[in-house]
């Protein structure tokens, strides 16, 4: 299964919109959205691209009852999960948060193949030690947005546990 990770898209709805196309057109099968999406209206354009999105809030929550509210008129398709989501995506224990240092937290638990972040609009994949002495995959995909980085996100291969950050 193949799984769109984006973070961080602060009301740039046309970029998390090429995004998650890109991603449809790649093969994945859903998206999780690592927060700071800030308004609905941000959500809205992914309803017509129609791959299941998983979405957390982050430190800029903007008007999270909207949030609700688009969801619960998505038939499913868009499901906001509050602060962090625990999720059970291709056969693999995903975590989602938006603060770096909770994912890295997380991670370090051993109960999850992989955890997902935002925040810092840096992308990175790196595999953490964890207290059940294997390693757990840490991923942020930068922002989305484009703000003070490049547009990017990752297209991750849950079989394999591959990932690859691309840009806009």
């Amino acid at each position: 299964m193949l799984l769109a990770i984006v973070s961080d898209s602060h009301d740039r709805a046309d970029h998390l919109a090429s995004a998650v196309a890109a991603a449809r057109e790649a093969g994945a099968t859903a998206v999780v959205h690592c927060g700071d999406v800030i308004g609905a209206h941000t959500l809205r354009p992914l309803l017509a691209i129609g791959l299941p999105v998983h979405v957390v809030h982050g430190n800029n929550l903007g008007d999270f009852q909207a949030m609700w509210r688009l969801c619960a008129s998505s038939d499913g398709l868009i499901r906001y999960h509050g602060e962090d989501a625990e999720l059970s995506l291709g056969g693999q224990r995903i975590f989602a948060t938006h603060l770096p240092r909770h994912a890295r937290a997380f991670a370090c638990t051993g109960e999850f193949d992989l955890v997902c972040c935002g925040h810092d609009h840096r992308a990175y994949v790196e595999q953490v030690a964890n207290v059940a002495g294997t390693r757990t995959w840490l991923a942020n995909p930068g922002t989305v947005a484009g703000l003070a980085a490049p547009a990017t996100w990752i297209l991750a291969d849950l079989g394999d546990l591959r990932f690859e950050i691309r840009e806009l």
